[in-house]
C-alpha cells in the first residue's frame, strides 16, 4: 500500500463515519442554531483538535495502552458518560424551567446559558472535552489507523497525516452544518423552537452518555 492509496482508502472510511449523524452533529447544530456563531466554530475546532490528538496518541501507542488497560479504559468511559449525561440533562432541565417561566412563544428567552458570552474558547473547550472523553474514538483509531500505515512509513508522521484527512473532512461537513443551522435564522430562536431544539439535542447527548455507560 502506497501513501496515496492509504490516504484515499482512509478518507472513504472516515468519510462515512463523518456523515453519520451522532454526538458531534447534535452539538454543532445546537450551538449554531442558537445563533452562537463563534461558539459553534469553537465546538468544531475543539472536536477536530481532539480527533488530531487521538490520531497522534494512537501513532505513539498511547491509546493502545489505554485499550489494553481495563481500569484506564473504564475510568475514561465513566468520566465521558457522566459528562455527556450531565450536559444533556442540563439542556433538558433548562427547557422545563423556561416552560415554568411562562414566556411568550416568540420571545428569545433569557437563560443562564444565554448570558454566557459567545466565544470560540468556550466552544472549543466543550468540543475538545466531548471528543477526548469518548474512549470509543480512541478505540476506533486503535483498530483502524494501523491498517492504513504503509510498511516502512514513520508511524507518528503517517498517523497525524491520516488524522488530518479525518479533520479536513470533518471541517467541510461541519461548515455545511453551521451554514444550514444559521440559514434557518430566527426560526430556530423562538421560545418553542428553542425548547424543541434543546430537548432534541439534550436527549441525543444524554442517550450517548447512557450508551457509553452501558458499554454499547
Amino acid at each position: 500500500m502506497t501513501i496515496g492509496s492509504s490516504l484515499w482508502s482512509f478518507a472513504l472510511v472516515v468519510g462515512v463515519l463523518t456523515l453519520t449523524p451522532g454526538l458531534d452533529t447534535a452539538l454543532i447544530l445546537r450551538t449554531a442554531a442558537l445563533g452562537r456563531r463563534r461558539g459553534a466554530w469553537g465546538v468544531v475546532l475543539g472536536i477536530q483538535a481532539g480527533t488530531l490528538a487521538w490520531g497522534a496518541l494512537t501513532s505513539l501507542g498511547v491509546t493502545a495502552l489505554l485499550t489494553a488497560s481495563h481500569l484506564a479504559y473504564e475510568a475514561l468511559r465513566w468520566a465521558g458518560a457522566a459528562y455527556l449525561v450531565w450536559m444533556g440533562a442540563r439542556m433538558l432541565i433548562g427547557t422545563f424551567r423556561r416552560d415554568a417561566a411562562d414566556h411568550t412563544e416568540d420571545t428569545v428567552e433569557d437563560t443562564v446559558e444565554d448570558t454566557v458570552e459567545d466565544t470560540v474558547a468556550r466552544g472549543f473547550r466543550r468540543g475538545l472535552t466531548t471528543n477526548l472523553l469518548n474512549p470509543k474514538v480512541g478505540a476506533f483509531y486503535v483498530a483502524v489507523l494501523p491498517q492504513f500505515i504503509p510498511a516502512g512509513a514513520n508511524h507518528l508522521a503517517m498517523g497525524v497525516l491520516l488524522a488530518s484527512v479525518h479533520v479536513a473532512l470533518g471541517l467541510v461537513w461541519s461548515t455545511a452544518l453551521v451554514a444550514f443551522a444559521r440559514g434557518l435564522g430566527n426560526r430556530l430562536r423562538t421560545a418553542r423552537a428553542r425548547r424543541l431544539l434543546d430537548r432534541s439535542a439534550g436527549t441525543v447527548i444524554a442517550a450517548f452518555g447512557v450508551r457509553l455507560a452501558l458499554g454499547d
